[in-house]
């Protein structure tokens, strides 16, 4: 008999009921789910377009899912160099970001559990996937969010009826905000709660269906908290302890080289926070000096033998055009898992017979004022 799903801080191994209104641990930790067993193709519902095909991989059931048919993203193949690698684009998701997946099945679930209002922090993406998840669920959602935020993001999350509260200072500054403030709202942050990655996990099981029931050999990922790395983890885990795949593909972290505390990290052989210089980067929508959940990212490195890279910001623009050039309209955020290939082929990280796929989380609409300098310089060129 599989034993009932709960909570756990990795780094204590306490538990929780997930019934527990709560978002960490009582030792002020990220908790996760713990392990589920995972499911085979006969499971999924092929009757659904959109990642609730894989309810049943959940830790619990959703009865009614706030919805906007988040996943069942397009995985293209195209030409990079000597490599075909497939780019999966996470932009078709309905607020234009991978966020849509585990706000969708983080705010289910606080609705189904009696939460009808909550708080979040954000830079952009996350915000918007939570404020819309929010209004597809009847729920008051709150955004704190840094006063650099640009105009059109928080313009975007407004849209969905949130609040907006922009904090003075840096990013951290609207963390430490919301955590304040998480003593009279709930606090439903994409960083800290585990059902984020119960909704994350679920491109793990869209890859495997989209390669023909497949796991990849490498999957690319541009990372700053690194909910997108945790999930792919968490349910390729899932899927090779069903039987599903026979190894678990490499996860490979992309980074700016101006904010890559990941790589420092990982480079240094520690899961500790390794101090390195940061500076302003086009890829903004990675620039966290202190991701929450850092030991649990590079344990999910070492478990997949995966490696990190750091990257110029001339080799994330050069990305961008290049896959604009493909035809795909990218975020320098986004774009940085493409020009991360380069460097793992150059590395002998990856080889052009394996299967790799780089996710590409977000769309260039949500860099236009960067866009729009970047291509006027190349036509005036």
């Amino acid at each position: 008999m599989t034993e009932r799903a709960r909570y756990v801080d990795p780094r204590t191994g306490r538990r929780h009921e997930l019934s527990e209104r709560r978002w960490r641990s009582d030792d002020g930790n990220p908790m996760l789910v713990t392990p589920l067993p995972g499911i085979g193709r006969d499971d999924i519902d092929s009757r659904t377009r959109s990642l609730w095909r894989y309810r049943a991989a959940l830790p619990v059931a959703i009865d009614r899912p706030a919805s906007m048919g988040e996943g069942c993203t397009p995985l293209v193949q195209k030409r990079w160099g000597d490599f075909e690698p497939h780019f999966k684009l996470e932009w078709f998701n309905p607020t234009c970001s991978f966020k849509d997946r585990g706000a969708a099945v983080m705010m289910s679930f606080l609705r189904q559990i009696g939460v009808d209002a909550v708080l979040e922090d954000s830079s952009g993406n996350g915000g918007a996937a939570i404020a819309a998840a929010g209004a597809a669920a009847g729920m008051r959602v709150k955004v704190l969010a840094p006063s650099y935020t640009p105009a059109p993001k928080v313009a975007q999350i407004r849209a969905f009826g949130a609040e907006v509260q922009l904090v003075p200072g840096s990013r951290e500054e609207s963390e430490h905000e919301a955590v304040r403030q998480s003593e009279s709202i709930f606090y439903a942050s994409h960083n800290w709660h585990p059902f984020f990655l119960q909704g994350t996990k679920t491109l793990a099981y869209e890859l495997w269906e989209d390669l023909g029931f497949v796991a990849p050999d490498n999957v690319v990922i541009p990372t700053g908290a690194g909910s997108n790395v945790l999930g792919c983890w968490i349910g390729f885990k899932e899927l090779l302890a069903a039987g599903q795949i026979r190894k678990l593909p490499r996860i490979f972290v992309a980074q700016p080289l101006n904010c890559s505390p990941i790589d420092a990290s990982f480079t240094a052989g520690v899961d500790t926070l390794v101090e390195r210089a940061v500076q302003p980067t086009i890829a903004e929508g990675t620039a966290i000096k202190r991701p929450v959940r850092l030991a649990e990212i590079i344990q999910a490195l070492r478990e997949t033998n995966g490696r990190t890279v750091a990257l110029t910001e001339e080799q994330i623009a050069a990305a961008v055009r290049r896959l604009a050039a493909c035809g795909l309209y990218t975020e320098p955020t986004s774009a940085s898992a493409a020009a991360a290939i380069d460097v793992l082929a150059q590395r002998g990280d990856i080889r052009s017979t394996e299967t790799t796929v780089a996710l590409l989380t977000g769309t260039g609409l949500k860099s236009t004022q960067f866009m729009t300098g970047l291509f006027a310089d190349a036509a005036v060129a």
